[in-house]
């Protein structure tokens, strides 16, 4: 397994802005950091079910059929190369919205209705993990390890909200560009 790839991967799709993201920096904003805690706490219990789910799903389908591998990991790739071109053309005149809901039911319920997060936990496990790992324990640590990197990184929204909204404002084109060459990278090594 390509640790370094899956790390990658890992922080650039749960640490650029996103929809769960982009609520979490405006709830800070609005109605201070008790307020985005609750709904970050609701964000990431259900990412972290959503995860175990698709874990649970690709290592029956992996056991059963195992050159669905293949393919899982094909469908992951494309998403990962859409992705980087949707970070890299990503429109840098936005503004987030206002979000008047910033609770732990809204955190998770977010989750399942977040493209980014379905898809993303939908090809993480078959495209870094099932391909050397189908045992219980190393997919249920993986999960883990993702869940908590995805809890670090709302955690940074939260507390560093103001500093790295003005950053990204300031420096957006530069970044996106940055994160989409490293996932175009972790793709890449994803066939090495």
């Amino acid at each position: 397994m390509d640790i370094t790839s899956f790390i990658i991967y890992c922080f650039i799709v749960t640490f650029t802005p996103g929809p769960t993201n982009i609520v979490i920096l405006s709830t800070v904003h609005n109605y201070g950091v008790k307020k985005a805690m609750e709904y970050t706490y609701g964000a990431t219990i259900a990412f972290g079910l959503l995860l175990a789910i698709s874990a649970l799903l690709n290592t029956v389908l992996i056991t059963v059929i195992p050159k669905i591998l293949i393919a899982m990991q094909m469908i992951g790739t494309i998403y990962m190369v859409y992705l980087a071109y949707q970070i890299y053309k990503m429109d840098t005149s936005e503004t987030p919205t206002d979000n008047k809901t910033g609770t732990f039911l809204s955190g998770f319920l977010m989750q399942f209705l977040n493209p980014k997060v379905v898809i993303f936990t939908l090809t993480v496990i078959p495209s870094f993990v099932l391909p050397y790992y189908i045992d219980m324990p190393a997919v249920t640590i993986s999960v883990i390890v993702i869940t908590i990197i995805g809890f670090l990184a709302f955690i940074t929204w939260v507390l560093f909200g103001a500093i790295f909204k003005h950053f990204l404002q300031k420096h957006k084109k530069v970044v996106n560009v940055i994160m989409a060459l490293c996932l175009v990278y972790a793709t890449i090594m994803i066939w090495m």
